[in-house]
């Protein structure tokens, strides 16, 4: 019955994969940005948050990017870019 062995060996490591994938779908979309009308609608930051702000200050076709860089004594300590609306697929 060595057939059987590889055959069943073949199905675990496809199921493993697949998992594998759906755990990193998952975490991506939980890392994707909050999105938000104004940048004072943003109360409290964490290092390494990202936060979308639509509220018309980037030209055409882009869209501000607020990230929480580092921390200092007085708190989180903000990076404000103007970002692609649509990210490439």
């Amino acid at each position: 019955m060595p057939g059987h062995r590889n055959v069943l060996v073949l199905i675990i490591g496809v199921l493993l994969v697949s998992l594998a994938l759906v755990a990193t779908d998952v975490g991506a979309s939980a890392q994707q940005a909050q999105a938000v009308s104004h940048e004072r609608d943003i109360v409290d930051l964490r290092v390494g948050q990202r936060v979308l702000v639509d509220d018309g200050t980037c030209p055409a076709g882009k869209i501000k990017l607020v990230t929480g860089a580092q921390l200092n004594q007085n708190g989180v300590v903000r990076s404000i870019t103007c970002v692609p609306r649509f990210a490439k697929k």
